[in-house]
């Protein structure tokens, strides 16, 4: 048998002085995707849909306590849109119409501006706001209805516009 071959091989500091660059490089990468990650999170939608959310939040035992006095008062509401505009009809717990005067607005769910509607009482417990032309989509319909005495119902649904 042959001895083997001597396979050393000499040290060549030229070969290895790309390493030290790619790390630097692979660094400035990421650096970079980060700085366009941040700046895409500053500047666009925040998430945040009502103005002053932590106090709202915080004084959020009111909301329960304003849905159980409306709950109490056992009034339904069925809000509709239709060809002559948005309808609304109220009853109370035995299924008779509940009198008032009937205000509110149709509002974008994530826009500033609210379209205002003009209500015209029907028959009792009826209600019909006209609505020109507005965008597809969805709407907010934000309602309150004043009753007899200090009654009120807050009224609020989602509808979609064809």
């Amino acid at each position: 048998m042959s001895p083997p071959a001597n396979r050393t091989k000499e040290f060549d500091p030229a070969r290895g002085r790309w390493i030290p660059y790619a790390f630097v490089g692979g660094m400035l990468l990421v650096v970079a995707v980060n700085g366009g990650l941040v700046y895409a999170a500053l500047s666009t939608f925040t998430g945040v849909t009502v103005p002053r959310a932590y106090e709202r939040g915080r004084n959020y035992d009111h909301v329960l306590a304003e849905a159980a006095r409306q709950e109490a008062l056992g009034w339904r509401a069925e809000v509709g849109f239709g060809a002559g505009g948005l309808r609304v009809s109220v009853a109370d717990r035995e299924g008779l119409p509940v009198p008032g005067r009937l205000d509110g607005r149709l509002q974008r769910p994530l826009e500033d501006k609210a379209l205002p509607l003009a209500f015209a009482a029907g028959a009792p417990g009826q209600w019909v706001a006209p609505i020109g032309e507005i965008a597809p989509g969805q709407w907010d319909v934000q309602l309150t209805l004043h009753g007899t005495g200090d009654r009120r119902l807050d009224i609020r649904r989602r509808i979609l516009v064809p």
